[in-house]
């Protein structure tokens, strides 16, 4: 999301209209007035005219002080940027002939990281003529998501890619 800068609005000689729907600055609608007189007004209440609708017929203008709103709206917008929830990508890397306690191990882990609420990458490399069985494979990562079944749905299906299989599974909503 973009920052907030004083070039996105137009305030005092800049709004270039004749006629103004003007806010003061207690945010009371003061009705249609020229150009001039918002001007003025805002002069004397030594604040800024800022044009807050310039799409509105006739644009929406606001007294207020320019630095101070400047300020709140990058405020809103940090606050908005930390509410916003990254998820995590976690990833068991696995071989064909991967060991079955070191598979429950490393299932044990995509368990965990399903509950805290982290996508998991199962990835299945293969080596040298590994490659001719892919259904070895293609049965591991069903077994894994059928074990994961109560905290994780497949997100994406097994696929190939290169000398890879993998899918990845999403924790489920409650």
């Amino acid at each position: 999301m973009p920052s907030i800068s004083a070039s996105d609005y137009r305030i005092n000689q800049r709004i270039r209209v004749p006629e103004v729907r003007l806010i003061d600055s207690d945010g009371e609608n003061q009705g249609v007035v020229t150009i001039d007189e918002a001007l003025s007004i805002a002069e004397s209440a030594e604040m800024d005219l800022v044009e807050i609708a310039p799409k509105a017929e006739p644009p929406v203008v606001r007294v207020l002080d320019f630095g101070k709103f400047l300020y709140e709206q990058s405020k809103k917008d940090r606050e908005a940027r930390k509410a916003q929830t990254k998820v995590e990508v976690k990833e068991i890397r696995l071989r064909p002939k991967t060991s079955e306690h070191h598979r429950s191990f490393k299932v044990k882990n995509a368990r965990r990281w399903l509950t805290e609420g982290k996508k998991v990458l199962a990835r299945i490399r293969f080596r040298g003529r590994e490659i001719t069985y892919p259904e070895i494979a293609l049965e591991d990562l069903k077994q894994i998501a059928e074990e994961l079944a109560d905290v994780g749905a497949i997100e994406q299906a097994p696929r190939m890619e290169g000398r890879t299989m993998f899918m990845v599974l999403a924790p489920i909503k409650k």
